[in-house]
C-alpha cells in the first residue's frame, strides 16, 4: 500500500513534496485497519478475548485479583509499615500467579502480545517512511498484571 500525495512524490527524501490528500489518506488508513483486522494475529487475539471472557474460573480469578490488589494499593499508601502490606502484597502475588497458570489467560496474553508487536512493526514502518528521525515507542512497555486489560499491566478486566 503507498500513502498518497497530490502533486509531486511526497517521499521523505523529497523536500519539495506537494500537499497531502487527506481523503486518500483517510482511506489507506482505513484500507490499513481492515487489513489488520482481518489479521490470523488480530483473530486469534479475538478468539482468545472471547474464551477469556466466558472462562468462568478465570473471571473469578480476576474479580479477586482486583480486589486484593485494591488492598494491596490502599496498604501501600502507608509502605510496609501498614499492618496489613506484607499479606495485602502476598495475596496479590498468589493470586497473579494463579491468573498466569490459567490457560485462557496465558493464551489471552500471547495474542494481545502478538497483536501489539504487529502494531509496532507497522508503526515503526511508518515512521520510517517520514523521517528516520522519528521516534516510536518501544513495544510492550506496558508488562505485567492478568492479560485481560488493565490491571497493574494495562488489563482491561482487572481494574
Amino acid at each position: 500500500m503507498q500513502l498518497p500525495a497530490a502533486g509531486t512524490s511526497g517521499h521523505k527524501d523529497n523536500p519539495a513534496a506537494g500537499p497531502l490528500d487527506m481523503a486518500a489518506l483517510l482511506t489507506a488508513a482505513y484500507d490499513l485497519g481492515d487489513m489488520i483486522n482481518q489479521s490470523a494475529d488480530a483473530a486469534d487475539y479475538l478468539y482468545w478475548k472471547a474464551q477469556l471472557a466466558q472462562d468462568e474460573e478465570a473471571q473469578a480469578l480476576i474479580r479477586r485479583f482486583r480486589k486484593a490488589k485494591e488492598r494491596f494499593e490502599e496498604c501501600s499508601r502507608f509502605g510496609r509499615f501498614h499492618p496489613d502490606y506484607h499479606e495485602a502484597k502476598r495475596e496479590a502475588a498468589e493470586l497473579q500467579r494463579q491468573l498466569d497458570e490459567c490457560v485462557s489467560v496465558r493464551r489471552f496474553k500471547a495474542a494481545e502480545q502478538a497483536v501489539d508487536d504487529m502494531l509496532h512493526e507497522i508503526a515503526v514502518l511508518l515512521a520510517r517512511a517520514v523521517s528516520d528521525d522519528i521516534k516510536v515507542p518501544d513495544s510492550g512497555t506496558v508488562q505485567g498484571g492478568c492479560g485481560s486489560g488493565s490491571c497493574s499491566g494495562g488489563c482491561a478486566s482487572c481494574g
